[in-house]
């Protein structure tokens, strides 16, 4: 009972505190000697605290996805049309409509993204097997049943399969990027750290789901499933809730306000019609439905979504994969990027930026595991064979080393430790290899790294036979060590104040530091020990490494600011590396930089301020990146967090666009996000954006071009009941005009290019509404055009004698031909259509407008297309005054663009 309480409390016990305990408190809490539990008390706390894996996601089924997909209120006033007409007994009317909500229901049923997956690839990094001591032996178990108190080893290769309070440790490293952001493996060591250490620097502790990369060591267990740090992620994936874009918040905005204006129109013309008109209720219901049908976009959602779905054609080609289709126009809105560091917008490729000697500070050229450099020191470029210094650390810095550099289809790769690799690309540019090393100084015997003594260590004999031991490892350590440095004349007395300065100023330029030392000498005894690296070394070097920016990355910055778009860097590094590599970034610069440590004791409105003037953070936690999205969120900024670990994950699916890595990223970070970088390059975010922002023009333009033609359908119908003749249109043949040919004209206008200034403008306000006061204008202007052209039309072969059929057929056509001079009108808002580039600048609007022809022909001559939309033959005469009505709204929106060039109102409405 003793034990089960103790579990009990250990649960209370905050997670985060266990990093702040030694071994023998943590012993003590959990119950566990040095053979481990037994299995009794295995299966009893198994039984206590369930299996070592996280909760599944709750799905939605099939049929609860469908039923999502009616949730629109244009598509509730179609059904409650629908309804009428069939009470009526309007048959051909109630297909046609079903047939319109069907389309729309099952494209977005296709198209719902499936975010809950996330927490699937979370899961799948879980240890599937571990060795755990119980009753005193090593066995295999299955990683789902290990409980808090047992005992866990680990060795190379392993990923951790719980959070462990390590009690053992020989030379481990931890690679735990997908948990804290950091580029490099972690050495660990056994023992407490401070309580408000961030996760990085909790170096007695390995989380569940990173993996071991060096060593071997042990630990006990002290949180499993929903308890791990990898655990606490899933958490918080499950409470964030799916986040609507700004598009479709518009068009949520848009469709109740055009529904309601809807309904209370019909619902006056249907009063209007029965009490002052006289008209029987049956009669005026088929006008109400045609009213309806005439003003509902029906073709609004389908026709977006496949704007939507070139638009991720194009971003494809650009090696950015859109996983949800949203996205593609958010991308177009972001204010605000929060970027991680580590292989977004930097290489994650260790290099060597700086050798400092007793001779003086060299810098070296060259990015990333490329072996192409220079040497330069004082701006000129030396040969090393000049500096024998240099050339000695150089060499020892390549024969003091385990990892390998290999060169596949012109991509160099680095094989181990990334900042091993950084010295052997180092080496390779001075043209000591890695084989040459081997056959001119092969190795005799190695200390390897261990956090305790902070060095690795090898024995090596020259081609002269001669003995040495080159070590490299912490500065301190190394110049503890040393007693001699390497001067241009040979070995001088130790300057340790002059190393501690360079030391100083390496770290002020936010490089990571590393020193290397040798000395001509033979192990003590028979092989090489700790007592053979006490003394008497001489210092070589110290080495500034850094994982540089992409240069590209760096356009792609400049080009966001140029675009009002704020880049903020989050990062899991240390706060000298994230503000150098932020001014190399131009991120931050001239502003504070903010720790996890310091967000974690702000509250909310404190964090809002911060959020808006601060652009570098770093040591920050999968917490501290949620709230950080939040509070930008909160200041009513659009965000796109960008990220490649398992720690992005939760702010990814909470951000507007999420965007993941798709080389070096984690597959819980693939499937949290919207967008996938198939070349992890920040560049790629810029362009990407452009295609968003020339996504929303386009959409803009295909519902100016859209709504006149609802709108002139519906001034057609008011104008009958107003002045009591006959429907000039029926409900088939609107839908047919706003289903078929609006829609297959209005598509062509998805392949707009983008505009030169697309990313020279600021971007949008969030809270912008889809028409803006011109736009409304625009559209009521042209909507009395296409009424006056159709009805008119009608009236006059009415008038004349003409049959019904072939009048409300001359009357469909009028409209459809007039979209089609209006499509070609519609590609420049405000410039002139009638020269080359306005005629002929998308070739896919003269497509458009060819393949419209064969099917207005069809809806007019076809017998069986008669028999369903009540249309007639028309003669030559009849189609050319057709086209007459057509033309009459090209002059008329051509003259209006004029009339607004020439006042002095262009340039605030270019900006409306």
């Amino acid at each position: 009972m003793t034990e089960q309480r103790t579990a009990r409390r250990t649960d209370a016990l905050p997670a985060t505190h266990w990093h702040a305990l030694d071994e023998a408190e943590v012993r003590r809490r959990l119950g566990t000697g040095q053979d481990g539990l037994d299995s009794g008390e295995a299966r009893r706390r198994a039984h206590e605290w369930g299996r070592n894996a996280l909760a599944p996601p709750k799905r939605r089924g099939p049929a609860a996805r469908l039923v999502a997909q009616v949730h629109n209120i244009l598509l509730y006033v179609m059904l409650a049309a629908a309804a009428i007409t069939s009470f009526l007994g309007h048959w051909i009317d109630t297909g046609v409509l079903l047939v319109a909500v069907a389309v729309n229901v099952v494209i977005g049923f296709i198209q719902e993204g499936k975010a809950e997956s996330a927490l699937d690839a979370i899961r799948a990094m879980l240890s599937p097997r571990a060795t755990v001591v119980r009753d005193g032996r090593p066995r295999e178990v299955d990683a789902a049943e290990l409980v808090p108190g047992d005992l866990v080893q680990v060795a190379s290769g392993d990923r951790v399969p719980a959070d462990l309070h390590l009690v053992a440790a020989k030379g481990l490293r931890v690679e735990e990027a997908a948990l804290t952001g950091e580029s490099s493996p972690v050495s660990k060591v056994c023992g407490p750290v401070p309580v408000d250490a961030p996760l990085g620097d909790r170096f007695g502790m390995a989380y569940s789901g990173t993996l071991v990369v060096h060593g071997q060591g042990s630990g006990v267990v002290v949180a499993t499933g929903e308890r791990t740090e990898l655990g606490g992620i899933n958490r918080l994936l499950r409470t964030i809730p799916p986040m609507s874009t700004p598009l479709l918040r518009q068009i949520d905005r848009f469709g109740r306000i055009l529904a309601m204006a809807i309904v209370a129109m019909a619902a006056a013309t249907f009063a209007f019609g029965t009490l002052w008109r006289g008209h029987s209720a049956a009669e005026m219901f088929v006008m109400v439905v045609a009213l309806a049908a005439s003003a509902i976009p029906e073709g609004l959602p389908a026709i977006m979504t496949v704007t939507l779905a070139l638009g991720v054609q194009r971003m494809a080609r650009h090696r950015a994969i859109v996983r949800r289709l949203p996205a593609v126009e958010t991308l177009g809105s972001v204010t605000v990027i929060c970027s991680d560091k580590t292989g977004t917008l930097t290489r994650n490729e260790m290099t060597v930026r700086r050798v400092v000697c007793a001779d003086g500070a060299f810098d070296v050229g060259g990015t990333g595991y490329t072996p192409v450099g220079e040497f330069v020191l004082g701006g000129h470029v030396v040969d090393i064979d000049r500096h024998p210094a240099l050339s000695l650390a150089i060499r020892a810095g390549v024969l003091c080393n385990d990892a390998r550099l290999t060169e596949e289809g012109g991509e160099w790769r680095i094989e181990g430790d990334p900042t091993e690799g950084a010295l052997l690309v180092l080496g390779d540019k001075a043209g000591f290899t890695r084989n040459v090393g081997n056959a001119e100084w092969p190795r005799l015997d190695t200390l390897p790294f261990e956090s305790e003594h902070r060095f690795m260590a090898t024995h090596h004999r020259d081609a002269d036979g001669e003995p040495w031991i080159f070590v490299k490892g912490a500065p301190e350590r190394i110049l503890d060590v040393s007693a001699l440095q390497a001067g241009p004349e040979g070995g001088q007395p130790l300057d340790a104040d002059y190393w501690r300065r360079m030391a100083y100023d390496l770290a002020a330029r936010g490089l990571r530091l590393l020193a290397i030392a040798g000395k001509r000498a033979v192990p003590v005894g028979e092989r090489l020990d700790f007592a053979d690296v006490e003394a008497g070394y001489t210092m070589l070097a110290l080495v500034g490494i850094v994982d540089p920016p992409r240069e590209e990355a760096i356009l792609a910055v400049d080009e966001c600011h140029r675009a009002g778009i704020r880049v903020k860097m989050i990062t899991g590094d240390h706060v000298e590396t994230a503000r150098a590599i932020g001014a190399q970034l131009a991120i931050g610069v001239g502003k504070p930089t903010i720790t996890g440590a310091e967000i974690a004791v702000m509250d909310d409105a404190g964090l809002r301020r911060v959020a808006t003037d601060v652009d570098v953070f770093a040591r920050a936690s999968p917490e501290h990146k949620l709230r950080l999205v939040q509070a930008l969120q909160a200041n009513g900024q659009v965000v796109a967090m960008t990220g490649d670990g398992v720690n992005d994950a939760p702010a990814l699916k909470r951000a507007d666009v999420g965007v993941a890595m798709g080389m070096k990223g984690t597959e819980a970070a693939k499937e949290a996000a919207d967008v996938v970088l198939a070349d992890d390059n920040f560049a790629t975010i810029a362009t990407a954006v452009r295609e968003g922002r020339a996504v929303y023009d386009n959409l803009k333009k295909f519902i100016l071009f859209m709504l006149p033609t609802n709108g002139g359908e519906a001034l057609v119908v008011i104008a009958a009941i107003l002045f009591e003749f006959t429907l000039p249109l029926t409900p088939a043949q609107v839908l047919w005009i706003n289903m078929v040919t609006s829609s297959t004209l209005g598509l062509a206008l998805a392949f707009e290019p983008a505009e030169r200034d697309v990313m020279a403008r600021r971007p949008r306000p969030p809270g912008e509404a889809l028409l803006s006061p011109f736009f409304v204008w625009r559209v009521l202007m042209v909507s009395v055009l296409m009424m006056a052209g159709a009805l008119g039309l009608f009236l006059w072969e009415v008038e004349r004698g003409t049959g019904i059929e072939t009048a409300r057929t001359m009357a469909v056509n009028a409209v459809v031909v007039a979209e089609m001079f209006y499509l070609v009108n519609s590609r420049f808002v405000f410039a002139p259509v009638v020269n080359r580039a306005g005629l002929l600048g998308n070739r896919y609007v003269l497509w458009a407008i060819v393949a419209c022809i064969p099917l207005q022909l069809a809806f007019t001559h076809a017998p069986f297309m008669q028999r369903i939309f009540g249309s007639a033959d028309l003669s030559a005469l009849d189609w050319l005054k057709v086209v007459g009505a057509g033309l009459l709204v090209f002059a008329g929106a051509e003259l209006e663009k004029l009339v607004i060039r020439r006042t002095n109102r262009f340039h605030r409405l270019v900006h409306a």
